[in-house]
């Protein structure tokens, strides 16, 4: 974790649930009077307004970004959630407001930040510190981090979760979305709400640190013995439910690992991928989310330092079994194979069209063509990622294709997608028939 205070201004967090509805309540009155305002100029001018035109001007995309960075929590969340994978698949609108949410979000007043720390550690816990930072090294949906040096001289990170936040994520959710669906932004056919009860139960259980803290020492356990990555040790004296903290770990942003030698970053992302073959098979344990800042680079001992573990999620024994046969099926491009796992994980079901599944074996074919590479795939000059992005719209807009698979899944893509566009980014050459080499069957392997 770098050591790089956000220079963000600092806004009060809205607590209490009365006064996130207001907020809410204001953003859409806001957006209501543009749509009035703009549409009677429309008619004075002789011109027939289109609602969606007037819905989503840059004026009305700025302030549903902002007031809902500014809230954080489930409100800033839940459109990264939406998303899935990183807004390809979405209105260009929505992209823009979702690039708002991904940045670093606005830190909390230090008076707010003390009453919270007050709360968890008591009114004296800064005299039982040798050093803590007001200014927060990071800042996201639903916490800030600071650093911290004890009495015996052990630097920590703390996060330190937003007041409210808990409290207020079923109702949020619910708001957020009914303001999404106003706002047109998703296709009314679109059934997002076993997508909304998901959102609900990760961001809760993000919002618990106590279950970061498990699942953080659970997934350390796992990678003792593997040189490539490190993973902070939690600090339990100063750990509770909305204070997490854990070692100080000094590392810059992955984006440095662009400047290494080729072997340097082919070696990295293949940890990366065999990794996430571990998650799902091996471990049954996905830490899910796949945002940059959660990875680090210490370039000294070439190691990847991972963060974040609060959407970490359990995959269940079935899940796995069939993607693994969905991984077979790939490597031995095999279509019947595939269509058969895809059924039973639950992308494609009996109620689709002939020419549905075909559309979505042929997108899990292409997804799956480096497993099937004699030598490693060069990821940097694949144009990969752009050739799913088109022929996921073409499901979509031309199949009419609409629907929400098992959760499950939806994370398990989310992360492999992440680890392409991340493999694309730092230009890496990644065997992937090695990395996933223990789970293929002798004859892919």
């Amino acid at each position: 974790m770098t050591d790089k205070p956000t220079s963000r201004p600092t806004k009060a967090i809205p607590s209490s649930r009365l006064s996130r509805v207001t907020r809410l309540g204001t953003l859409a009155g806001k957006i209501a009077t543009s749509v009035v305002t703009q549409g009677a100029g429309q008619l004075l001018k002789g011109e027939k307004p289109v609602l969606s035109s007037l819905l989503l001007t840059p004026k009305n995309i700025g302030n549903i970004a902002d007031q809902l960075a500014t809230m954080r929590g489930a409100a800033m969340k839940l459109g990264q959630l939406i998303s899935m994978d990183a807004g390809d698949f979405l209105p260009p609108e929505l992209a823009v407001i979702l690039g708002r949410l991904r940045e670093d979000a606005d830190p909390m007043p230090k008076t707010q930040l003390i009453e919270t720390l007050a709360a968890s550690w008591g009114e004296n816990w800064q005299a039982s510190l040798l050093y803590f930072s007001f200014a927060p090294v990071a800042a996201a949906s639903i916490g800030q981090v600071h650093k911290a040096i004890t009495m015996d001289g052990k630097m920590l990170a703390v996060k330190v979760q937003y007041p409210g936040v808990k409290k207020s994520i079923d109702s949020d959710v619910d708001n957020v979305a009914s303001l999404i669906k106003l706002t047109g932004l998703v296709p009314k056919s679109l059934n997002i709400s076993p997508l909304l009860s998901e959102a609900k139960l990760q961001l809760h259980q993000e919002a618990d640190y106590q279950r970061e803290a498990t699942m953080l020492m659970r997934y350390r356990s796992y990678l003792e013995d593997n040189s490539y990555f490190v993973i902070p040790a939690t600090y339990p004296p100063l750990t509770s439910d909305t204070v997490l903290a854990m070692d100080y770990i000094e590392a810059v942003d992955l984006d440095i690992l662009q400047s290494e030698p080729q072997a340097v970053r082919d070696k990295l992302m293949t940890a990366l991928m065999a990794l996430f073959f571990n998650e799902v098979f091996n471990f049954k344990l996905l830490q899910s989310d796949p945002n940059l800042a959660n990875y680090k680079y210490k370039s000294e001992t070439q190691q990847i330092v991972l963060l974040d573990f609060g959407a970490t999620r359990e995959v269940p024994d079935a899940i796995a079994v069939h993607y693994q046969a969905l991984l077979n099926s790939a490597a031995g491009n095999n279509e019947e194979e595939m269509r058969r796992a895809a059924m039973a994980i639950g992308l494609i079901d009996d109620s689709h069209s002939e020419a549905q599944v075909t559309a979505v074996i042929n997108i899990g074919m292409e997804a799956c063509e480096a497993i099937r590479s004699d030598e490693p795939y060069d990821f940097g000059n694949s144009d990969l990622v752009t050739r799913l992005h088109d022929k996921g719209m073409a499901l979509t807009m031309e199949h009419n294709f609409w629907h929400t698979p098992p959760a499950d899944a939806l994370f398990i893509h989310r992360k492999l997608g992440g680890l392409f566009l991340l493999a694309k980014r730092l230009g890496a050459r990644v065997d992937m028939r090695k990395a996933a080499a223990p789970w293929l069957e002798a004859n892919n392997a």
